[in-house]
């Protein structure tokens, strides 16, 4: 099984709020399982991009005083 392990978070449901970054993290998974190592590592070095670029955070990554990206802003990243 395949998901992130925070569960699915309803209360955030349709608020564009919720860090994309497990959910894609369980797909680079089971990806890397299914021997797609390509589309793995792809997948992992995507993620570590846009975190070292730091231009789109969620709510729950953001620094004190930046403006948190919505969830559709981040997968943009």
């Amino acid at each position: 099984m395949f998901e992130p392990v925070h569960g699915s978070a309803p209360k955030y449901e349709g608020l564009d709020k919720v860090n994309p970054i497990a959910s894609i993290l369980a797909a680079k998974m089971m990806m890397e399982w299914l021997g797609s190592t390509e589309a793995s590592n792809r997948i992992q070095e995507a993620v570590e991009s846009v975190l070292i670029e730091g231009r789109v955070m969620t709510y729950d990554i953001a620094p004190p005083g930046v403006m948190p990206a919505k969830c559709s802003e981040m997968e943009e990243g």
